[in-house]
């Protein structure tokens, strides 16, 4: 029950999101895309699992300069991202492990990298590629287990700026 209620609220969360940006003024910036499945910090602050700030509509907003190790990708207004003891729910996971990307604004992409404890476990180099509104990755976990947190770095092409997720597991 606890999971067909999470998948109503990732999908509810969407949904707004999408809704969000159809009726945006032209020219206003918006933000462009996040860890959905399994949920990310900032999915988590969407969905009302965990008590958030401003993150809360705007879970796809998490960008700063490219480089960064925090889940907050430097931007002070979603600083709790970065708090490991704000309650975030643990997700069990085995290995190999897929991650669904929800986007709201596809970029040109260079590549899309995933860490644990700052090292790089994935990259997925897409050349200048922009992503569907909806795509997954599968990353092999095999070396680590217990609680872990994946940050996951998506760099933009054709801008200084990254996109930043991070995602709490126990792998099995």
């Amino acid at each position: 029950m606890k999971i067909r209620n999470r998948i109503r609220s990732v999908a509810a969360v969407a949904a707004a999101t999408a809704l969000t940006f159809v009726l945006m003024p032209a020219g206003v910036a918006s933000a462009h895309g996040y860890i959905s499945d399994p949920m990310s910090r900032q999915a988590q602050c969407a969905a009302g699992i965990v008590e958030c700030g401003g993150i809360k509509w705007e879970p796809q907003s998490v960008e700063g300069p490219k480089g960064l190790m925090s889940c907050s990708g430097g931007n002070g207004r979603f600083e709790e991202l970065d708090d490991d003891n704000h309650g975030w729910e643990v997700t069990e996971v085995s290995s190999p492990l897929t991650f669904t990307w929800t986007i709201t604004a596809a970029h040109s992409t260079s590549n899309w990298e995933y860490f644990i404890d700052g090292d790089r476990i994935a990259n997925f180099e897409d050349n200048g590629a922009r992503p569907p509104s909806s795509f997954q990755h599968t990353v092999d976990l095999s070396g680590y287990q217990g609680h872990q947190t994946i940050l996951a770095r998506w760099n933009v092409a054709d801008t200084a700026n990254a996109f930043y997720a991070c995602v709490d597991v126990d792998i099995n």
